[in-house]
């Protein structure tokens, strides 16, 4: 990592991180949009059981209200080098992998598109967690008590 001085003080927010989660940002939505049109396709196309499509669309909900929380934290925590708001967006990381996961694998129904999306989605995860563990570490540190 690279360090930027601003003052007597040390900047020691992530670039990387921060360019990741821009981008994560936006795969998510082009994600979710995708999602949402093969629900409808699937809905419509393949003998869906309602209550299948109900909790697939009911868990992708909670995947977009986590995932928006999830990225909030990491680029505040990140920005402002907060050592809390880096654990919880890393902490959040779990669930939301669990989620992209279940649409990998668990659902009903897969499409070949949903895999590599969610395959994609996995790798800015891990990515993420990896600079984020490193992100935070280096807020710990720097902390004088």
């Amino acid at each position: 990592m690279f360090f930027i001085f601003a003052g007597n003080q040390e900047i020691l927010s992530s670039a990387p991180l921060q360019i990741l989660l821009h981008l994560n940002k936006w795969y998510f939505a082009a994600f979710y949009l995708a999602e949402i049109l093969m629900f409808i396709y699937k809905g419509i196309l393949l003998p869906y059981p309602a209550d299948n499509l109900v909790l697939d669309v009911v868990l992708l909900l909670l995947f977009l209200g986590l995932e928006t929380l999830r990225i909030f934290y990491a680029e505040k925590g990140n920005l402002c080098e907060r050592p809390l708001s880096s654990s919880v967006s890393v902490l959040a990381l779990f669930p939301c992998a669990a989620l992209s996961v279940y649409y990998l694998h668990l659902q009903t129904f897969v499409l070949r598109l949903e895999v590599i999306l969610n395959a994609v989605l996995l790798v800015f995860y891990c990515a993420e967690f990896v600079l984020g563990v490193l992100a935070l570490s280096t807020f710990s540190r720097s902390r004088v008590y």
